[in-house]
């Protein structure tokens, strides 16, 4: 089929600013899409015009409807740069698409501050936690952040304050491209309460402070990085799991027997589009998975409360790498993960107890794979010197489902 949705980027400056292709797409359009905003930048001119909704996701089936006609939908700057174009073509096959970006937000930004594009990290809080800016926070990283609205910015900014980063260069650039555009440099803590648009993209140069806390961007986080209750895979062998487990971008783990949700949340913070979901009975241990999923800037981490394997139904995202770290023995949970797994699929346990044990060495000839025995130790003041005292030694199981097994 020969395209008929057409996706085009507009900026501040309205139809004015559209290139030649664009604005004949346009003007050979019988439907428009757009927001409210897109919309008021264009004449009414008798043709349909269909404003999206609050919730963008059910706008979609609308659109597949109207198959076959020409329609066109505006959007901001670059349509596939967290824009509606990406929604679109994840439902529409592209071959039935044209989309004609203009510089993003991101781009403008950039063009604005003299960053190059390339080295600065992206992310959009439209519609999303603030939360997930959080991983990106090191000294001298560079940050571009996507608005939801007008109280973005002092949201952000009181964030960057309580965690450390309130000295970090704090940029607001408001309505860019059009007669309205500002630009406003403060630092994080000297932000306050600032009035400025909607329309508005935050730019961070990050700055620890003397006594900030700056986390690591590998996995091993400091064990008083989480709150727990002991039930917790200490630093080192977090670390090795992490390894094993082999995080891709888009991939989906099972951390079953969660805990406080130390492997899940590693896992995602590894990558921003690595996805979990954390396992757990004890409703004391969900909270505290809840609460570090926030502190560290994985909020999109989901929770499945229940016993393994009864929980790890259908309802759950089918996963490419699956963590046992507790439950090991109970009957069916190997059996279970093993065959929600693709083939290429990851399977990593860690045990402690003997049970544990006996269960691994009872699997690992049926299934294949590796055990490893890890044994760390810490050096902890013994009077006025120093000794090492050894943590319980951990047993890993790591196998990979081998390629044609179903």
């Amino acid at each position: 089929m020969a395209p008929w949705l057409s996706v085009i980027g507009i900026g501040e400056d309205g139809l004015a600013g559209l290139s030649p292709a664009a604005r004949a797409l346009y003007d050979g359009a019988e439907i428009v899409v757009g927001g409210k905003r897109h919309l008021a930048m264009v004449p009414e001119d008798g043709r349909r015009r269909i404003p999206w909704p609050p919730q963008l996701l059910a706008l979609v089936p609308e659109i597949e409807a109207l198959r076959g006609r020409r329609v066109c939908v505006l959007a901001s700057g670059d349509p596939m740069c967290f824009g509606v174009g990406v929604t679109l073509s994840r439902r529409i096959p592209i071959a039935e698409m044209v989309v004609l970006p203009t510089p993003s937000a991101f781009s403008l930004a950039c063009a604005r501050l003299g960053w190059p594009l390339v080295e600065a990290r992206m992310v959009t809080l439209h519609g999303r936690p603030l939360e997930l800016v959080v991983p990106h926070l090191q000294p001298g990283a560079k940050l571009l952040v996507l608005s939801a609205d007008r109280t973005t910015p002092a949201s952000l900014a009181e964030l960057l304050r309580r965690t450390g980063w309130g000295r970090s260069g704090f940029v607001v650039l408001e309505r860019m491209g059009g007669e309205g555009e500002r630009l406003t440099r403060a630092t994080a803590a000297e932000w306050g309460g600032r009035e400025v648009d909607d329309l508005n993209t935050i730019a961070i140069d990050c700055v620890a402070g003397p006594d900030t806390r700056v986390l690591p961007a590998v996995p091993g986080l400091p064990d008083d990085a989480f709150a727990h209750d002991g039930q917790l895979t200490k630093r080192e062998v977090r670390a090795i799991t992490l390894a094993a487990l082999a995080p891709s971008p888009g991939q989906m783990l099972w951390d079953v027997g969660a805990g406080c949700g130390s492997i899940a949340i590693e896992w995602m913070r590894s990558d921003p589009r690595c996805r979990a979901v954390a396992v757990e009975r004890d409703d004391g241990r969900l909270a505290l998975i809840a609460q570090n999923a926030a502190a560290l800037g994985t909020p999109f981490l989901k929770v499945a409360r229940g016993e393994a394997p009864t929980v790890l139904g259908e309802d759950l995202p089918r996963p490419d790498a699956v963590f046992i770290g507790g439950g090991i023995t109970a009957e069916g949970v190997v059996e279970a993960c093993w065959a929600a797994l693709p083939p290429g699929g990851r399977l990593v346990a860690n045990v402690v107890t003997a049970e544990g044990e006996v269960a691994v060495i009872g699997h690992q000839p049926r299934l294949g794979g590796s055990l490893s025995r890890i044994a760390v130790s810490r050096a902890e003041p013994v009077g006025g010197y120093h000794g090492w005292r050894p943590l319980m030694p951990v047993t890993q199981w790591t196998a990979t489902k081998p390629w044609g097994e179903a």
